[in-house]
């Protein structure tokens, strides 16, 4: 009974917390609130399915269906809001209401013919298939968003990726507790243990999720979802010569100083098409536009950290075009196997 009524009160809490959650995204200023608002979406809707654990079932057969098909909508809300934060164009379309077909199925099966052990089992198996369905096509979003914007941006959108692709980790492992749950529910205590730390797990994944994006609100700047990957192609034998043009062009005037360059604007730099100049840093020089810049960064970092002592870490970054800490940590370790504080004392 115990274990019941501390079931019952964690219940509660994550009820609350989720809907201060929600009322904190809605009201956050922010540039871009589709995001926010299709994240505070899914945490209303997880709200809905945590009730259950707390208050009595209803008489009503729809408000019983709703509660149960519910879990039907946190999976496409999750899958909408990665879309909108990697691409600062994406839109809600028509469309995408296809994405509450199976809840729209379940609510009218089970509001009409109430929850029997048959529409359970199915209604488990569609739940399970469903949410590894949109796991699957999260990871394949995040895999695109990061191999477009290693080819078009040289700001810190991996660390968006990172983050969307961390998250979208711990929720595959809170739900590995949820299916070991089910398959110990036999065990009335083993499940009532293993439904307190799922529950205190997904609290702590959303509170760190929500509290991240907030506090790091350039982490949803997002990129064009109109670009297109350039596909490997056979070089011309001019291009060696336009790719000494272009190193020319870096060395000495720098656009990489520009923290929000973009293969678009150093093409028109360099009066060439983005295919083009995508092509020669591509082929040529076997890094992504976002190494092939970074590398530029971090050389001139790596000269003021060793000639201007009087400059902080910090100030050092945003001189050569960085405009996080954490992404110029990464940058920096990744190309000289050093962080920049170490770097400089080895170089005194």
């Amino acid at each position: 009974m115990e274990n019941l009524s501390f079931i019952n009160d964690l219940g509660k809490i994550i009820f609350f917390l989720f809907l201060l959650l929600s009322v904190f995204l809605l009201t956050a200023k922010s540039e871009r609130k589709l995001p926010n608002y299709l994240f505070a979406a899914f945490l209303l809707i997880s709200v809905v399915d945590f009730s259950g654990f707390f208050l009595e079932p209803s008489d009503n057969k729809i408000i019983n269906g709703f509660k149960i098909s519910s879990v039907l909508l946190q999976m496409p809300l999750y899958y909408l809001y990665v879309n909108a934060a990697c691409y600062y164009n994406f839109t809600l379309r028509k469309k995408h209401l296809l994405h509450c077909l199976p809840f729209a199925i379940f609510l009218i099966w089970l509001g009409t013919q109430g929850l029997s052990e048959r529409a359970g089992w199915i209604f488990e198996i569609v739940s399970t298939l469903q949410y590894y369905f949109y796991i699957i096509a999260v990871l394949l979003t995040l895999r695109t968003f990061r191999k477009l914007y290693q080819e078009n941006y040289s700001s810190n959108h991996h660390m968006t990726y990172q983050w969307l692709m961390q998250t979208t980790i711990l929720f595959v492992i809170g739900n590995v507790f949820v299916l070991i749950r089910g398959l110990l529910k036999s065990n009335e205590t083993i499940s009532l243990y293993l439904y307190a730390f799922t529950s205190v797990f997904v609290l702590f994944v959303i509170s760190w999720f929500v509290l991240h994006a907030l506090y790091r609100p350039n982490l949803l700047a997002g990129i064009n979802k109109d670009l297109i990957s350039v596909p490997p192609v056979t070089i011309s034998k001019e291009e060696p010569e336009a790719l000494k043009d272009l190193l020319e062009f870096m060395t000495i005037e720098k656009p990489y100083l520009d923290d929000k360059l973009t293969l678009q604007k150093l093409s028109e730099q360099m009066k060439m098409s983005e295919k083009q100049l995508s092509i020669l840093i591509n082929q040529h020089t076997g890094k992504h536009f976002f190494d092939f810049i970074n590398e530029f960064r971090i050389n001139q970092a790596k000269a003021l950290l060793k000639d201007q002592p009087q400059l902080t870490v910090l100030e050092v970054l945003y001189e050569v075009g960085f405009n996080s800490k954490s992404s110029f940590y990464t940058a920096f370790k990744k190309e000289t196997g050093a962080t920049p504080t170490d770097y400089r004392k080895s170089s005194i």
